[in-house]
């Protein structure tokens, strides 16, 4: 196989692009070009581009200087800023709209040596009212949201790395509907300034990649914490199975998932033991409404007050339920939260790691809505590492993950037993 054909570049994973950068033996301009023959092939269908122009990427990659992610390929949710590329924060009210500068992480992929590609399609102001962008799995399935084209072009072979916001579910959901990790760090691990605030208490910057290490890798380089790739399991794994309150949800896909990720960790030496879901779990879903129910009508005070009638009736509804939240509930809530870490102590339950549902199930069908994130909610709102791992296919042909949940701040530790974990369902036959 020739090891320099666009097809042969497009299927190297972020380190190994980087590594072959680094010694001279790859450059950073070929692999840039091999993506962008991919998403001349792929984008018609999928649709995960809310801007790509060839030429600026190409010269992007011929001028980017060297770096831990030379060589690396990235795209950039639309809710983040770009001095060079329109950032539209998925709605039509700011279509055009040019940033007079880079968001930080941004700036810093650039003088890491990465290549920003262009910018992902996202739902409306990250909430809940779809964007363009097709499962490219199945163009007639929902790729999830609210960073749908972010998953949907790391799942199309687009890009090595894309950009995902999460305030509820929406890295680590349609990461799942695509079959890509989904990396939401814990809070405050990448630096959020320059992205469109929904929830100054929920709001996550994470990573969409093709593999756990792939994650781990990136994440390293630009929260400038090596040790977040060095992270080692020492003796077998101990993994909590952890149904949550919400089981009902769960879909036959989902269910089926989590029983081939058990036992793929048995046979691979690892222990799993299914954990009693607390009382206090089940409270974790009324304090995050109560959070987000009253941070994000006030963080998008001027969009609700003076740009009502432009955003989408998806949008303006979504907002009118959330503003339903106290004051006094937003309150109590966040004196609960003190116990942050005391609480999820208590559910890991001396576990390393927890595996619990990503998704309902498969990507639902049709593209007027982005899925539910009910796995989701209670982990963002506690701060945790959480991880969408691939974990075969459901019953429509359609991905289906599961998701790896560690401790506040152990996010080397959580990616390593996430990585041990794919490890463990790439071994085993689906």
């Amino acid at each position: 196989m020739n090891e320099t054909t666009p097809s042969s570049l497009v299927a190297l994973s972020a380190r190994e692009a980087a590594a072959r950068v680094a010694a001279n033996t790859l450059a950073a301009e070929a692999v840039a070009a091999a993506f962008a023959e991919r998403i001349a092939a792929r984008e018609p269908v999928v649709q995960a581009w809310a801007h790509f122009d060839r030429d600026r990427a190409l010269a992007e990659a011929l001028a980017a200087p060297a770096g831990p992610l030379a060589g690396v390929t990235f795209g950039v949710k639309d809710v983040i800023d770009t001095v060079d590329m329109p950032t539209g924060y998925g709605s039509s009210v700011y279509a055009g709209y040019r940033p007079a500068w880079d968001a930080p992480i941004v700036a810093l992929t650039r003088r890491l040596g990465g290549v920003v590609l262009g910018k992902t399609v996202s739902t409306e102001f990250a909430m809940s009212s779809p964007g363009k962008t097709r499962n490219p799995h199945n163009p007639d399935h929902t790729p999830g949201g609210s960073s749908s084209g972010s998953c949907a072009a790391v799942a199309a072979g687009m890009a090595h790395v894309a950009f995902g916001t999460q305030t509820a579910g929406s890295i680590v959901r349609p990461a799942s509907y695509c079959g890509v990790v989904g990396y939401k760090p814990s809070f405050g691990t990448l630096n959020r300034a320059g992205m469109k605030p929904l929830s100054d208490s929920l709001d996550h910057l994470g990573l969409i990649t093709r593999d756990v290490r792939d994650a781990a890798f990136a994440v390293a380089a630009l929260a400038e914490r090596s040790a977040l790739a060095q992270g080692a399991i020492t003796g077998p794994l101990r993994v909590g199975l952890f149904r949550t309150s919400r089981w009902a949800s769960a879909e036959p896909a989902t269910r089926a998932a989590l029983d081939r990720t058990v036992a793929a960790i048995e046979a691979a030496g690892g222990t799993v033991r299914e954990l009693p879901v607390p009382d206090v779990f089940e409270q974790l879903y009324a304090l995050f409404d109560a959070v987000m129910g009253w941070e994000t009508p006030h963080t998008l005070a001027y969009e609700r007050r003076a740009l009502g009638e432009r955003i989408s009736p998806i949008t303006l509804g979504f907002l009118d339920t959330l503003a339903k939240a106290t004051r006094d509930q937003y309150d109590a809530a966040l004196a609960v939260l003190k116990r942050r870490d005391a609480i999820v102590e208590e559910l890991l339950d001396g576990c390393d790691v927890l595996i619990t549902p990503a998704a309902p199930g498969e990507a639902p069908a049709g593209l007027g809505g982005t899925g539910d994130p009910v796995f989701n909610k209670p982990w963002t709102l506690l701060h945790v590492p959480a991880l969408t791992v691939p974990a075969g296919v459901g019953p429509n042909g359609l991905p289906v993950g599961v998701q790896v949940i560690g401790r506040i701040g152990e996010d080397a530790y959580t990616l390593a037993a996430a990585a041990s974990i794919e490890d463990a369902l790439k071994a085993r036959p689906s």
